[in-house]
This record gives structure tokens, sequence and C-alpha cells, in this order.
């Protein structure tokens, strides 16, 4: 009898420790007044589901997601290449679940620089590009000893003297009046890449997507809030701009210099509107192109055309417009992606517009001038010269800047001194760009030109404009169609802000010097 005494004695004391602790528990983490608050709100909202309604209300008050690891494996993009997908593990009120996947190429959206450190979890693609990067060494370094092996430079003939300028003789030195061009300006370097970066843009795509889930808003909205700090009232989407004709170096016939032909749509008009009028004007384009030779499709999405000169695309456009009786010039205009720093051939000094056609930079400048004279629908340029002739930038702002508008890629940062008569920017997401730099570029490049990935980003960056390529390809035509969804949805809510920027000139952008006085005070904050 004893003993069950002391027992139920030593049950008691242990039951009233654990009351004590468990009311002090309780009361350390607010419980009793969060029930209390939560049976009044039940009380007072009657709703048809009540046990739904009490989880809602608990759910606010649950700690926010962590990231508990992230997974990378290797799969295959649309185009057949390798490429990475990122896993993002999330413990989302003690359960660990997969909230996020992607799959990605090399200019996909990159988040914060500060999830770069959770980019160290994913060993595997990093590893992948990492073999790649040292056998791509490797080959080069067997390349460079075979090129300076002995037989080698016995099998190698001596280097021609440079030929003479015509209109002067060997000893003509000194003399005036001679027509010697000036060498080029030498090629920059080129920018680091990190071996692996793509994993990084991978990882980042699906650390950004998973935030926009657990904040439960589209991905737009969630880079929207990380550019302005607060919430947005009104969006607008970046109008599109369509690759009509592809005319580049892997495009049939001789034709090098442009790159795409894109098609720019009268401001004001839907998505939808936009497309179906470029999808007739590339039926139209079949059509005509058929009559000579079969249509081909360039890797953009756009219709490969064989040309030997760069008067015969624009009049393809033209003819095709006319027989859709659109106005070119009026109804729709254009520009051309020049992509010249992919034409130069540094061994002559030259840009190679052409088979058997070299031009000097100052020649460039004036086929440019020619062109855009005779066809005054051309109303942009796309890296028309390499970034080093700026002496040519200039010549060829003065010469047409007041019709049409010289544009740059700054992908990976701003010209710095900028290039003289840029009016506008591309922005693209390519290796280790994350969204901070992209954000920061869209904040002191007035204008933005998105081109790459999906709209979701662009639409949230506000940029002018999003270049998605051509009208074929199921990835292609997938982006084309959520950003049709993205007007759709906005215009549904109330929050679709009227866009009436044009791209014609003549625009008002930020000088330099503002620019500069941005970026310092981003820096003094």
């Amino acid at each position: 009898m004893a003993c069950d005494g002391f027992r139920r004695s030593k049950e008691k004391r242990d039951l009233s420790d654990m009351k004590s602790k468990a009311a002090e528990f309780y009361q350390g983490n607010g419980v009793p007044q969060e029930i209390e608050r939560a049976l009044n709100h039940l009380f007072f909202h009657q709703s048809g589901d009540i046990y739904g309604d009490l989880a809602n209300y608990f759910t606010k008050l649950a700690a926010p997601p962590r990231i508990s690891k992230l997974k990378g494996k290797e799969v295959y993009d649309a185009r057949g290449q390798l490429s990475i997908q990122a896993e993002v593990f999330c413990i989302i009120r003690n359960e660990e679940k997969v909230k996020s996947m992607s799959n990605t190429l090399a200019s996909l959206v990159s988040c914060c620089r500060h999830n770069f450190v959770l980019m160290h979890q994913i060993t595997r693609p990093i590893n992948f590009f990492m073999a790649r990067y040292l056998e791509k060494e490797e080959i080069q370094s067997r390349e460079r000893e075979q090129s300076c092996s002995p037989s080698k430079l016995e099998e190698e003939p001596p280097t021609p003297p440079p030929a003479q300028p015509k209109g002067r003789k060997s000893g003509d030195k000194g003399k005036k009046g001679t027509n010697v061009e000036k060498p080029i300006p030498p090629r920059e370097p080129p920018e680091p890449v990190l071996p692996g970066s793509w994993a990084i843009g991978s990882v980042s795509l699906a650390v950004a997507k998973t935030g926009a889930q657990i904040q439960g808003v589209p991905l737009y909205k969630y880079i929207a809030a990380l550019k302005n700090q607060e919430a947005q009232t009104q969006f607008h989407v970046p109008v599109s701009l369509v690759t009509l004709l592809s005319c580049g170096k892997t495009s049939p016939g001789k034709l090098n210099l442009l790159e795409e032909v894109i098609l720019i749509p009268a401001a004001g008009q839907q998505v939808k509107q936009i497309i179906t009028m470029a999808l007739e004007l590339q039926n139209e384009l079949m059509r005509i192109m058929n009559t000579s030779s079969k249509a081909a499709l360039s890797d953009t999405g756009a219709l490969a055309v064989g040309c030997e000169r760069p008067e015969q695309p624009l009049d393809l456009i033209a003819e095709a417009c006319s027989d859709l009786g659109l106005a070119l010039g009026t109804e729709i205009h254009l520009a051309v992606n020049c992509a010249a720093h992919e034409l130069m051939d540094y061994s002559k000094g030259k840009y190679n517009i052409a088979t058997g056609s070299l031009k000097s930079p100052d020649e460039l400048v004036d086929l440019y001038q020619a062109l855009v004279s005779k066809y005054p629908a051309v109303v942009a340029l796309i890296d028309p010269l390499r970034k080093e002739d700026v002496e040519q930038w200039d010549k060829l702002s003065s010469a047409i800047g007041g019709s049409c508008l010289l544009l740059s890629d700054v992908t990976t940062k701003p010209q710095t001194p900028p290039l003289p008569g840029v009016k506008g920017h591309i922005l693209r997401q390519m290796n280790e760009t994350s969204i901070s730099d992209l954000i920061q570029q869209t904040l002191i490049c007035n204008n933005g030109l998105g081109g790459g990935s999906g709209p979701l980003g662009k639409v949230g960056l506000g940029l002018s404009y999003v270049k998605l390529g051509g009208l074929s390809g199921g990835e292609r035509l997938t982006k084309y169609n959520r950003l049709i969804s993205i007007e759709e949805e906005l215009a549904q809510q109330g929050i679709l802000g009227m866009f009436f920027f044009s791209l014609t000139p003549p625009l008002s952008f930020f000088s330099w010097v503002e620019i500069k006085m941005r970026l310092d005070k981003a820096a003094e904050r």
C-alpha cells in the first residue's frame, strides 16, 4: 500500500510539473492569446468552412519557409543540348516539400547574389560544367602545342608582306594625298565567364519561383516587388518584337550582315494582335519565298532566307506588306540586329558582310547610311559596329541618329564610357547575371529591351520591349502564349497600364551624367 501511495504521489508531482512546463511553454509563445483571437475570428466571421478558416488563420502565423537543400541533375533542353535542372526543397510547416523545379539554358534569370552560397550545394551540375570547361582547355592546349610544333612551323609559308594601298608606290613615304586606311582598334578581351555559371542561373531561377509560390504571387509580381520595394498598382506588358527573317552567317546565301530583321508593331496593340499580324506576314513571306526556293527556319524560329545583298530581305518584307495592305513605315517599322562584332575578319581588319565582300568600319557606316535612307521603315540598328569602333559609332550617330536608333547589348555591364549615340540597350540573362544585376541595369538604362528567356521576368522588370524570336518552335510559342495570358490577367484585375512608348525617334533618355548620379546615390544607400 505504501508503494502504491508513493507511486501515485510521484505521478501527481510529475503531472503538476508537466502542467507547469506546458503553461510556461504556451504562455511564452503566446498560444492562449492567439487561440482566443482565432476563436473570436471564427465567431464573428461564421464562415461555411470553420476548420478551413481556422487553418488559414494559423497558416499566417507559421514560420516562414526556409530552404533545406538543393538538388541538380543533367537534362536535355529543347535543342537537344545538355543543360541542368534544379529542385528547391523547403521546410514548410515542419514538412519538407519540393516547391520549384526549372529547366534552364544559358540565359535564365538569376536570383539575388546572397543566394550564391546555396549554389555550392549543387555539386553535380557545377562539376558537369567544370568537366566541360577542363575538356575545352585541354583541347585548346593541344591545338596550341600543335601550332607551335617544329613540323608545323616548317610547313607554314612565310607571311606575305601587306599589300600596298592603291595609288601609292613603295617609295612614296611621307607624301600627302595617299589613301592609307587606319588600323582598326584591337579587340577588347572577353568578359571572364565563371565555369558552371549556367548552374547558378538554374538554381536562382528555381529559388525565385519558390519565393513567388510561397507568397502566392506570379513571378513577374515577385520580381517587380524586388525592383520597386513596394506593391505595384499597375503593370504594362512589354511590346513584342517578332523576328521575321534571319540572314546571318548560318543562313543560306552569301549575306552575313543582317542577323535578324525584326518587326516593330505600332504602339498600343495587344500581344495577340501583334502575333496575329506577325503570323500573317510570316505566311506571306513563306508564300513568296516558296515561289523560288523552299523556306527554312533558323535557330531563332524565324525564316532563314538566302540573300546576297542587304537590300533583298528588306525588299521581301516590303513586298509582303504590300500584298497584305500593311503600311510599312506607318503601321509597322523594322529593326535590324546586325551583330557586327561576329563579322570582323581580324586578319584583314574588315567586316565580312557577305561572301567576297569586306567593308572597313568607315565603309560599313556608309552602307548603313544608304540603307536607312532607302528604307525609312528601318528605325533601329542593334550592334551595328563593334564596341571598339567608337569613332564610327559617333559618325553613324551623326549621320542617321535623327531617324534611326542605335541600340547596344549591355548584357554583362553598361559600356563605360557609353558608346556615342546609343539610345537604348539590350538586356539578356546569361551566365552568372543575377536579378539584382538586371534590376540595376533597368534603373540606369532608361530604355530596356529584353531578349532571351521567358516573359515573366520582362514584365516584372518593367522593360519597354521583349524579343523572344520568331513564331516557330514549341518553347518559343509557349513564351508568347504566356505573355498573352499575363496581359489578360492584368486586364481582368484592372491593373493593366496603357503603354504608348514608341521605339521610333525622337526619344528622351537619361544622359550618362544622370546615370552616374543614380549609381552614386545607390552606392551611398
